[in-house]
């Protein structure tokens, strides 16, 4: 039962759930499960993996979002975005990737769980035009902190924050960042069951 697998995940941290958000992340297991037969959306193909290396591996950034507004730039299935949305309800996340696939499949998650919060939409991120100055651009394994960077800087206000979830600590990145663009935090994450090192950079503009 992926339900019981993921009340000991929980278990395992300081997150705590509503029985619906539990079970509207059960249910994203779910789609995820069936429409990757068909769409190939991501390589991890057991749901009970999926708990781990998806769900929890996103959850775990909850805690540290602050403010109202996110973008999850290169999405994918919706990870972190899909995860981060059912956990925080009253944050508003727009969900951008460039493959079509991949954005009829988030829009069909939004209605099956009726997520009120979420805003799918299919383009490259240097194109896109927020209609509000974000308070954070999101990312999981989409790109280097530098094009992160590049990219998403006309996203986010003055204030705003990028968020890069990392495997291992990427001092070479760090190294690299362009002029204007400081380390806030980094915050090691602790994923139940997975192993390797998680890391959250948080970067700000100066």
């Amino acid at each position: 039962m992926l339900l019981e697998q993921l009340n000991a995940l929980l278990a395992e941290t300081d997150i705590t759930l509503t029985e619906n958000q539990k079970q509207q992340l059960v249910d994203y297991v779910g789609l995820l499960d069936k429409w990757n037969k068909a769409y190939n959306l991501t390589s991890v193909r057991d749901p009970k993996e999926m708990m781990v290396k998806h769900i929890l591996d996103s959850l775990v950034v909850a805690p540290h979002l602050t403010g109202k507004h996110y973008i999850d730039v290169g999405t994918g299935p919706g990870l972190p975005g899909i995860v981060l949305a059912i956990a925080l309800p009253d944050t508003e996340f727009i969900l951008l990737d460039s493959l079509g696939k991949r954005v009829r499949f988030l829009t069909q998650v939004k209605h099956a769980l009726g997520l009120k919060n979420v805003t799918p939409v299919q383009s490259r991120v240097e194109e896109y035009q927020p209609s509000v100055k974000l308070d954070g651009v999101l990312s999981r394994a989409f790109a280097s902190l530098q094009d992160m960077v590049q990219w998403c800087t006309h996203l986010i206000g003055t204030s705003g924050r990028f968020l890069a979830l990392k495997g291992m600590y990427p001092q070479d990145e760090l190294d690299s960042l362009p002029a204007g663009i400081s380390l806030e935090q980094n915050i090691t994450l602790q994923v139940p069951k997975l192993e390797g090192e998680r890391h959250l950079i948080i970067l700000t503009k100066d």
